[in-house]
């Protein structure tokens, strides 16, 4: 068997159980789904299954997209989470490649291919997720803009965020550079280094800056006096003196030059930036006119 995963989701799931689901139906091709209010169903491929699951149609982004049966306000959306048999994947993906007319898109072309003519089935995330938000509902996150990216980082600032990166008994396992221990340094009036509601990785400086509900990755350095509010700052990042960055994702390796203010201004960030609909300015190394490479 073969497991394809969504690059920009994220979630805690046991694979284990829908691999299970899949053998038990004896399935070509299982799609995971997971229920998605009907008024938001058309930013995600929608499927619609009978009694035993088994897809019976999808479509990719549809404009009036079907709910499912039974509950009028609630689509089925496919998580981009797929179990395939070896074989069959192998097969059907030589005759995407060979096929002129398809753009060579899951969503598009192979699952809708697939489904009238093979045994496709629908499993749903809430028989594999491990653990549920306060509502019940399991966590689940489609963070493929740069709003819902800072969105889903900003939850984890909560007192009691919904995903629990503490979970022992289901941790979140993945590569970190072995670094020092976030550093918090001065502590004089208007040059005190602390961060408050917010996440600060291993390596990171804050030399008499202040941080408020930011989520701060590795080795970033944040000098005297600077202000960092609702942003997200990616590894390797030196935040000057006298800086002001609100609501700002920060890309790996930018390096803020004193005084510059981001966040603060939308109609100038525009200039220069990135700034979304919610409100967000993304910056990166070529918007700042800095090289990219060199970034360990």
């Amino acid at each position: 068997y073969v497991l394809v995963l969504s690059g920009d989701h994220v979630y805690k799931m046991d694979y284990g159980r829908m691999l299970a689901f899949h053998v038990h139906k004896q399935a070509d091709l299982t799609a995971a789904c997971v229920e998605v209010p009907l008024a938001d169903a058309g930013s995600f491929g929608v499927m619609a299954v009978d009694e035993q699951e088994r897809i019976v149609s999808f479509a990719e982004k549809p404009a009036q997209p079907q709910p499912d049966p039974g509950r009028p306000g609630v689509a089925l959306a496919s998580m981009g989470v797929y179990v395939f048999n070896t074989e069959f994947l192998y097969e059907q993906m030589t005759r995407d490649a060979d096929d002129p007319r398809s753009s060579h898109d899951f969503g598009k072309d192979v699952i809708p291919y697939l489904v009238p003519r093979y045994r496709v089935y629908a499993h749903r995330f809430a028989e594999s997720s491990v653990g549920v938000g306060p509502d019940g509902v399991p966590y689940w996150r489609d963070v493929g803009t740069v709003d819902a990216y800072w969105e889903a980082n900003m939850e984890l600032t909560k007192v009691v965020p919904e995903l629990n990166l503490y979970d022992r008994d289901w941790p979140v396992w993945t590569h970190q550079e072995q670094l020092p221990p976030a550093k918090f340094v001065f502590d004089d009036e208007g040059r005190r280094g602390m961060a408050v509601d917010s996440l600060v990785s291993g390596g990171c400086i804050i030399s008499g800056a202040v941080v408020r509900r930011s989520l701060l990755f590795s080795d970033v350095h944040v000098e005297c006096c600077s202000l960092v509010e609702d942003s997200v700052i990616l590894p390797n990042v030196r935040v000057g003196q006298n800086v002001v960055l609100k609501r700002v994702v920060l890309d790996r390796g930018c390096k803020i030059p004193e005084r510059m203010e981001i966040g603060v201004d939308p109609d100038e960030d525009r200039k220069r930036y990135h700034v979304t609909a919610g409100g967000v300015t993304l910056v990166t190394p070529a918007m700042l006119g800095q090289p990219v490479f060199g970034i360990r």
